[in-house]
């Protein structure tokens, strides 16, 4: 992230549409980004995950979320990956945000005998993060409610699942205005 703004910005000068896959940019960040996107006239678009399948998990738990509110997150991902949780990971809690009142999950006396045992908390929804070699990026994501469960699930097996969404972002980002956070902004 703090290479990919500075590139961000030089392409934005110079009336560049930028169509960046890099999580992790600060609200600030983007804030800029967008500002700059204006000045220049110059759309630009930032994609937390490329994954169809993926963008799609998201918009449906963001559904399925307005029904069954009580979730949690697991990310999975390659023993290499910098960040947790992942930015795919964020992305999703926040759509499904949009939808859900916060509210605490689980027993109110619940304690963690090892800390970080419930995972990063996100208005009340727990996400976890798996970093193991293996995996590339999949994520589950598990809503419960009275007498049953609903699991959402994507995997990219390989980094091939990612083309079709920057190929359709870097065909549609000309006819963006601004700053576009999010492949479910282009799917019809």
């Amino acid at each position: 992230p703090d290479v990919v703004f500075g590139n961000v910005m030089t392409a934005l000068a110079h009336k560049t549409s930028p169509v960046v896959g890099t999580t992790g940019l600060s609200d600030e960040q983007k804030a800029e980004i967008a500002k700059a996107a204006e000045a220049n006239d110059t759309p630009a678009f930032i994609a937390p995950n490329f994954a169809i399948g993926a963008v799609l998990l998201m918009v449906m738990s963001r559904q399925a979320a307005k029904y069954m509110p009580d979730v949690e997150i697991i990310e999975l991902h390659h023993d290499k990956k910098l960040d947790a949780p992942s930015g795919t990971a964020i992305q999703t809690a926040a759509m499904i945000a949009e939808v859900r009142k916060a509210h605490k999950q689980g027993n109110p006396d619940e304690f963690e005998k090892l800390e970080g045992a419930r995972g990063a908390d996100y208005e009340g929804m727990h996400i976890h993060s798996v970093r193991l070699p293996g995996y590339v990026a999949h994520q589950e994501v598990i809503f419960g409610g009275l007498g049953q469960t609903l699991t959402i699930r994507h995997d990219s097996m390989n980094r091939e699942s990612f083309m079709p969404g920057v190929v359709l972002a870097a065909k549609k980002v000309r006819s963006l205005k601004g700053l576009t956070v999010g492949l479910d902004k282009l799917l019809d």
